[in-house]
């Protein structure tokens, strides 16, 4: 499975931005994909995740209300809508593929996530 992310740029507070990620493989419909963010000098959180039909999502605290995850498998997509953005998420999005089904309890872990892209740059300026 490969994963490119893309949509990323520089943005004011307060604007919408919406990322993407494709991924190629045979698996990559048949598993959750998430959308992670590291900023300068910080480790790499947890932001959304999709399970592998898009019925369900799961939202780190700080994104509920203001980020949906979504996904397309007819096209290979999964996207994150992002609203209300704030300059505290600058960070670099990364799109991950895990491969096997995960719940509530371990989809938030990066570790359980074997595939990544290459990361988008997301700067919101204040």
């Amino acid at each position: 499975v490969q994963l490119q992310a893309s949509g990323g740029g520089l943005v004011q507070a307060g604007a919408d931005l919406r990322l993407s990620c494709v991924g190629s493989g045979r698996t990559f419909n048949y598993y959750p994909v998430g959308w992670f963010r590291q900023a300068p000098g910080k480790e790499r959180e947890f932001v959304a995740a999709v399970n592998w039909s898009g019925g369900r999502t799961y939202y780190a605290d700080s994104v509920k209300g203001r980020f949906t995850i979504s996904r397309d498998n007819a096209k290979n997509m999964v996207y994150l809508q992002m609203s209300r953005t704030k300059p505290e998420e600058t960070a670099v999005y990364y799109c991950a593929a895990a491969q096997r089904a995960l719940d509530a309890g371990t989809i938030q872990d990066p570790n359980n996530y074997r595939y990544w892209g290459q990361g988008t740059l997301v700067t919101v300026s204040s």
